[in-house]
């Protein structure tokens, strides 16, 4: 009895050495979102994985691949859209997401991140001459029609781009707002402006938002874009207009021709201030619409949609009707502002030698390093437990034996 004492005590000992490590507990159940399956969807681009280490902009709410709502929300509606969010714009209260942090193709709605990196720098009055990059598109890529050596104000390629989707206007306006640096220097300026939104799944690799690899943001990430873009009146100076005559261009055009608002949102759903349409077949239907009810400012972001039963920005309708219901006050996660996003990606404080030295110290009696040292003690005196137990198993029988022999 002698070696079970023995191991009872080394076993009390480890337990009186220091806490026993938690171990994790399994990552919460996966909420799907209401998805209405369209089995006719094409292959897309896989999206790339999310860094587990990264911190989860927005929360850890905003961590799930499926459904968040707040506690007590009533079930969003069904939608044909891969993933989404809903956000009040004014405190940035995200009232629901699915999947919010998945990255895929942005299709147009780049043309909001555009917008936030160039709108502010040009003056609306700059004449700009379309020159043959800015047409060198696809043959079925969304045109306003610009004409090369044709003059237009920096004002009208905003009409061309926020109405028609120009891909053409978005190259002039991205080599114009790139200064001697043309184009490359807008795509870096546009990533750099996502960086300071706290738009880190976001990686611009074209201005207009064709497809192109690498290239990608997410529903999370628009949100934050549209808010920056929403906030600033010239930008819905050119966003809500419904109709722009464009210029004429003689001899080529001499007449010009009238443009319109693609987003229909601003037509049909009561209290529509500004949005994005988008449409690419790696995207599939991308869209950003934003509505204002009393006093209360909501934007919706999709992404990966099919447009059955309805079209994207009418099963925008109906996650902005679910939002409007939501009470004030409750939210899943939240919007960070720049200055949040600033302090996500600052490096940590560095600290002098010697107080490195005292933290290092610190956790080598209590820190993170504590409890894996807890846990090999406590094994490895199991361990020893077990092979006294085992040894004194082994005497005991010994023993009996030699009882049975003596009898």
């Amino acid at each position: 009895m002698g070696l079970w004492r023995l191991g009872v005590a080394a076993l009390a000992v480890s337990l009186t050495a220091g806490p026993m490590p938690v171990l994790e507990a399994s990552a919460a159940a996966v909420v799907p979102c209401p998805y209405a399956s369209i089995p006719s969807i094409p292959p897309t681009p896989p999206s790339p994985e999310r860094d587990p280490a990264a911190p989860v902009v927005g929360g850890p709410g905003m961590a799930t691949t499926g459904l968040a709502v707040p506690a007590g929300a009533t079930t969003p509606p069904t939608t044909a859209a891969i993933s989404w969010v809903v956000a009040d714009l004014d405190t940035g209260e995200v009232l629901g997401a699915c999947n919010p942090h998945l990255r895929r193709r942005p299709a147009s709605v780049q043309k909001l991140l555009l917008a936030a990196t160039v709108l502010p720098k040009l003056d609306p009055n700059q004449i700009v001459e379309a020159t043959p990059a800015d047409l060198d598109l696809p043959g079925d890529s969304s045109l306003v029609g610009m004409i090369v050596g044709g003059k237009y104000p920096v004002s009208t390629l905003w009409y061309g781009l926020l109405l028609q989707s120009g891909n053409d206007t978005a190259n002039a306006l991205a080599r114009v707002g790139g200064g001697d640096g043309g184009v490359p220097a807008t795509i870096a300026a546009m990533n750099a402006e996502a960086h300071r939104l706290g738009a880190d799944d976001t990686h611009a690799v074209t201005p207009s938002g064709l497809d192109a690899p690498d290239q990608f943001t997410s529903a999370y990430d628009l949100a934050l874009i549209a808010r920056e873009n929403l906030d600033r009146p010239a930008f819905l100076q050119y966003d809500q207009m419904l109709t722009f005559q464009w210029p004429a261009q003689p001899p080529k055009d001499p007449k010009g021709f009238q443009i319109q608002n693609e987003n229909k949102l601003l037509t049909e759903y009561p209290g529509a201030i500004g949005g994005k349409t988008g449409f690419t077949d790696e995207a599939r239907h991308t869209y950003v619409g934003a509505a204002k009810h009393g006093d209360r400012r909501l934007v919706v972001t999709i992404m990966g949609a099919e447009i059955a039963p309805v079209r994207a920005w009418k099963q925008s309708t109906t996650l902005l009707d679910w939002g409007f219901a939501q009470p004030k006050g409750t939210s899943a996660g939240h919007l960070v502002t720049p200055e949040e996003a600033a302090k996500l990606h600052a490096p940590p404080p560095s600290a002098p030698p010697s107080a490195l030295a005292a933290a290092a110290g610190t956790a080598g009696a209590q820190g993170p390093a504590a409890p894996a040292r807890t846990l090999s003690l406590t094994v490895v005196l199991l361990a020893a437990l077990v092979v006294l137990c085992t040894a004194g198993t082994v005497v005991m029988l010994r023993r009996a034996r030699r009882i049975k022999v003596d009898q």
